[in-house]
């Protein structure tokens, strides 16, 4: 690879928006390639753990955070390296007995080596190397801050203050720079600009969690690989004798549809653990094991229906020659009388004052819990986000859980107190996890829905909710009684498909894009080289919000704010899965938050929109502001009568910091 391509897929990975990386960033990068003998992707996996485990930004490639970056990775090595020696020459003498760690003495998750001092003992804590995340443009690279110095008498981190943030209000990332930012209307609507359409069947997801037997489960998984050899047959205009089994020897070439997984439960995938799992109709249930050496790349992950043209000459494993493609999802279309009764009501109705005026376009923000820091339950960014949104008049708010975090430290704990203001009406033995839902979350909504009447304010659970007795994904809607919710706030299940207007919006608070890029496996060059795009793209191919199976480990999760730091994971009902998949055709917009960077990108004519968190655990997050111009339909082409709604073309989308 030149030096060009390395530089430009640099700036790919680690640029921000349209902005390219600067000189002496790229500089430090490729002197971090050269010394650890990484390639551009290694190097982006590792800059995310940094990112992650240091709770910074990692769009923010700041040169002096770099630098930090490189004395971590040359910390880590330096460490291993004695480790590894100290193993050799000592085999015989037991290591230092680790002093046991005190409860919540590691805040960030991640001071696995340093132990806290608890009461009554003398404060001796080791220097940390790398440089505390406040203090990361303000310290030089040559005098790294020393972990006692974030310490206060007691030994506790201080507890960080929302209102002291740098940079609110910073756009991170626009997508269609093109298109002009709005100007806020000076009063609200009259009434909502916004018809609401489910596509989803919500009532199926108030099934019964985790009661299917393991058959019936089984089943499932079988229908799902039975259902692409119908779409592969007609997509490619093959034949029913063109498919066969993988697992059966033969010397001919057919085409094997199955599920990748893995030949064992612990570990990576990898080239040699790689099988494909027929189903029992196709291939007995059988699984065999895959030869992908003569593939020019490819890019795989647990849990993904494949194509795969080959033969099994020997009987022991599967070669394969070629991958099919997969057929999409048809793009989202209306009639053309549709679109114009949604210009229509843009514009405020029928009987709106100047019906041939360009209507102003539709507002939304998109946010994802965590809504509160670790350290508090003030929920300082949920009423900043409801703040601004009634400040511009947005015509929608998309709000994702966890609203109230079940690995928040305090509500975990239970250790802590409502606000004094609302204690006079409230009775102690009758409290609940809905009654803190109603006087520390639903204040907010209910300003913000009398500063703006005609708002939709949208509600989807997570599996981390306290609220939600659905414990399981797909999820059920949690019941808004007792909530004290605004009549504008609707509650909807996870995941969920529904047309806001003419707009096909899909959405699910599961982590899957942090997932996929955990599990999967590239070889040679893939067809799309991107991680973020080629983790998007897994999801509009497999036509479901969560395809990964089985899912990652939750102990390989990004750490919680509770006990051990690990979280519930993706709790997957599979007797249920077929209630992710997303229906008819392919969404509009694409909203997945991930604690991966956020985004908005477009993807196979999907606007796929990360939000990031509105919270990091001690800190504050991201949000997404989305602005969708009208159709003009008079240079809008028929398909048949229909009109593609091309939503990736006519929205400009904003990642704002809170």
């Amino acid at each position: 690879m030149s030096e060009a391509e390395i530089v430009a897929e640099l700036n790919e990975q680690f640029g921000s928006g349209n902005k390219e990386l600067e000189a002496d960033v790229v500089a430090e990068l490729r002197s971090i390639m050269r010394l650890h003998q990484l390639s551009v992707e290694d190097l982006f996996f590792k800059w995310e753990s940094y990112c992650i485990k240091m709770d910074i930004d990692a769009a923010q490639t700041a040169l002096e955070t770099l630098r930090h970056f490189k004395q971590d990775l040359h910390d880590t090595l330096e460490r291993n390296s004695r480790s590894h020696v100290k193993i050799k020459t000592e085999k015989g003498i037991s290591s230092t007995p680790r002093a046991p760690r005190v409860s919540g003495g590691d805040v960030f998750g991640m001071l696995d080596s340093l132990t806290t001092p608890g009461p009554g003992r003398a404060s001796k804590v080791a220097p940390k190397r790398t440089p505390a995340v406040s203090r990361v443009k303000a310290e030089p690279a040559s005098s790294p801050v020393k972990l006692a110095d974030q310490l206060d008498a007691t030994g506790a981190i201080p507890p960080s203050s929302f209102n002291d943030r740098a940079n609110a209000g910073e756009t991170v990332e626009i997508l269609n720079d093109q298109l002009p930012a709005p100007e806020p209307p000076i009063a609200p609507f009259s009434e909502s600009r916004i018809k609401l359409t489910a596509a989803s069947d919500q009532k199926k997801l108030a099934y019964k969690p985790l009661a299917l037997k393991v058959s019936e489960s089984s089943e499932i998984l079988d229908d799902r690989i039975d259902d692409f050899v119908s779409l592969v047959m007609q997509h490619h205009k093959l034949e029913e004798s063109a498919f066969g089994s993988a697992a059966s020897q033969s010397t001919s070439e057919i085409v094997a549809v199955g599920r990748i997984a893995s030949d064992s439960s612990e570990g990576k995938l990898n080239a040699a653990s790689l099988l494909l799992e027929t189903s029992r109709r196709m291939g007995g249930g059988l699984r065999v094991p895959l030869n992908v050496s003569r593939l020019r790349g490819y890019q795989f992950f647990p849990g993904q229906i494949v194509a795969l043209k080959g033969v099994n000459s020997n009987g022991h494993e599967f070669t394969v020659h070629q991958i099919l493609d997969l057929p999409l999802l048809p793009n989202a279309a209306s009639t053309p009388d549709s679109l114009g009764a949604h210009i229509q009501r843009l514009r405020g109705g029928p009987d709106a004052m100047d019906s041939d005026s360009d209507p102003a376009p539709l507002n939304v923000i998109f946010a994802s819990g965590p809504y509160t820091a670790d350290d508090n339950l003030d929920f300082g960014p949920l009423k900043a986000l409801c703040n601004e949104a009634a400040d511009i008049y947005v015509d929608a708010l998309v709000l994702t859980g966890p609203f109230i975090d079940m690995e928040h430290p305090l509500i975990a704990s239970g250790d802590f107190d409502l606000p004094e203001e609302y204690l006079s009406s409230i009775d102690p033995d009758t409290a609940t996890m809905s009654t803190v839902f109603k006087y520390l979350i639903s204040p907010s909504l209910n300003r913000l829905a009398s500063a703006n009447p005609s708002i939709t304010i949208l509600l989807i659970p997570s599996v981390r909710d306290v609220l939600d007795k659905h414990v399981s994904w797909p999820q059920d809607a949690f019941p808004r009684k007792e909530l004290g919710l605004p009549k504008a706030a609707k509650v909807i299940g996870n995941p969920m498909t529904l047309s806001m207007n003419e707009i096909v919006l899909g959405i699910s608070s599961q982590d899957v894009l942090f997932e996929l890029r955990h599990e999967e496996l590239i070889g040679g060059r893939p067809q799309e080289p991107r991680l973020l795009e080629r983790a998007c793209r897994y999801l509009v191919e497999q036509r479901h919000y969560f395809p990964l199976f089985p899912p990652t480990d939750r102990k390989k999760l990004p750490k919680t704010g509770r006990g051990d730091g690990v979280g519930p994971g993706a709790v997957l009902d599979v007797g249920y899965l077929k209630l992710g998949e997303m229906v008819n055709v392919r969404p509009d917009v694409l909203v997945v938050p991930s604690s991966l960077p956020p985004f908005a990108k477009v993807v196979e004519s999907v606007l796929v929109i990360n939000p990031g968190y509105l919270s990091k655990r001690r800190g504050a997050g991201t949000y997404a502001k989305m602005t969708v111009y009208p159709p003009d339909l008079a240079k809008q082409e028929q398909m048949g009568g229909m009109l593609a709604h091309k939503i990736f073309e006519r929205a400009r989308v904003e990642i704002t910091r809170i």
